[in-house]
């Protein structure tokens, strides 16, 4: 994927800066597409990986292999190998937001929920992402898109249908595991706005490997912290776990995250985060493929309606990029990015 060159600003510059590059349709498609499919199979992949994996080393492991191979990537292309400490906190803060409590919770819930039930309730964070951007610019979203949450909800909601009596989540754990992929959706919605915001000031490549990197090592300690490290034999891991570990890394982590980070830098959060609607249906349809898991009607008539979610939502940054102010959080679709 070419690496898009972004003019440094101040805080102070006008928010849209209409000298930027235009990122190529075709790169979108291809990132998108890299978004919705990729980490909708990456579900069942987490549900493998921690059959025999403890979940926060298994996700602190995935992270770091990634982030280092990326890295090296950008040293290898030409970037300094000195990052400044503002790029590190920032890095910081995303990998904690994302990583950490973000995939970090799912992993950990996936323990105790089905996966196609966690990629549902993580279809949560379109909704987290209206919220914030309502609550940090004060401008309230089109109907349209109030509609697409609400709709998009619905199809989430009829997808679920008697999911949580049928995955035993009458259970105290699946009931907590339900709260922590909820939280989790948050978290990782507020990541995905800090990071529009206040994006790390390098080429993709070198953002994501720093984000990767921090929230690797953050997953790192919640392991040492939980125990991860007492509960890790590797002699009774399984090649089905390895091997789930394995595509995690290269496909979930090196080739999607850096997509995922690319599209925060130059596409409205609120449109980026439709792929949380598009990912549950593409986990029910895998379940249906190698899981041998119920391929209903009315599973096809959710996913329907969920696609027209994801129409009318990403109509929110068209609307807001009329006329933004000083201040404001940009979800244009070529925002400013404050590296100050």
């Amino acid at each position: 994927m070419a690496q898009p060159q972004f003019k440094t600003v101040s805080r102070d510059s006008p928010p849209a800066d209409r000298s930027q590059p235009v990122p190529s349709q075709v790169v979108v498609l291809l990132a998108f597409a890299a978004v919705y499919l990729i980490w909708g199979s990456t579900y069942l992949a987490i549900r493998y990986a921690i059959e025999t994996l403890p979940p926060f080393l298994m996700a602190a492991t995935r992270f770091l292999v990634a982030g280092g191979i990326l890295f090296l990537w950008s040293i290898w292309n030409g970037s300094s190998i000195r990052v400044p400490f503002v790029q590190w906190r920032r890095a910081f803060i995303v990998g904690g937001l994302l990583l950490l409590c973000g995939n970090g919770g799912v992993t950990w819930a996936e323990k105790y929920i089905a996966s196609g039930l966690a990629a549902l309730l993580v279809a949560t964070e379109p909704f987290w992402i209206v919220a914030l951007i309502w609550g940090l610019t004060h401008k309230r979203p089109n109907a349209k898109v109030m509609v697409g949450v609400l709709i998009g909800m619905a199809g989430v909601a009829l997808l679920i249908g008697g999911g949580l009596r049928e995955s035993n989540s009458g259970s105290t754990m699946s009931l907590v595991g339900t709260f922590i992929v909820l939280a989790s959706s948050f978290a990782w919605a507020a990541g995905s706005v800090y990071s529009n915001r206040r994006p790390i000031c390098a080429s993709t490549t070198m953002a994501a490997g720093l984000q990767m990197l921090a929230g690797g090592f953050l997953l790192l300690l919640m392991g040492l912290l939980t125990g991860d490290f007492k509960r890790l034999n590797l002699n009774n891991a399984s090649l089905v776990s390895l091997g789930a570990l394995t595509y995690l890394t290269v496909f979930g982590s090196v080739i999607v995250f850096t997509a995922y980070s690319w599209l925060l830098r130059n596409i409205a959060p609120a449109r980026v985060a439709t792929y949380a609607y598009v990912n549950p249906v593409v986990a029910v349809f895998l379940g249906g493929l190698i899981a041998n898991e119920p391929l209903t009607l009315r599973m096809m008539i959710a996913a329907a309606i969920i696609i027209v979610s994801v129409v009318l939502i990403t109509t929110f940054g068209k609307e807001t990029a009329k006329a933004p102010g000083k201040g404001d959080l940009h979800t244009t679709d070529s925002p400013a990015h404050p590296c100050a």
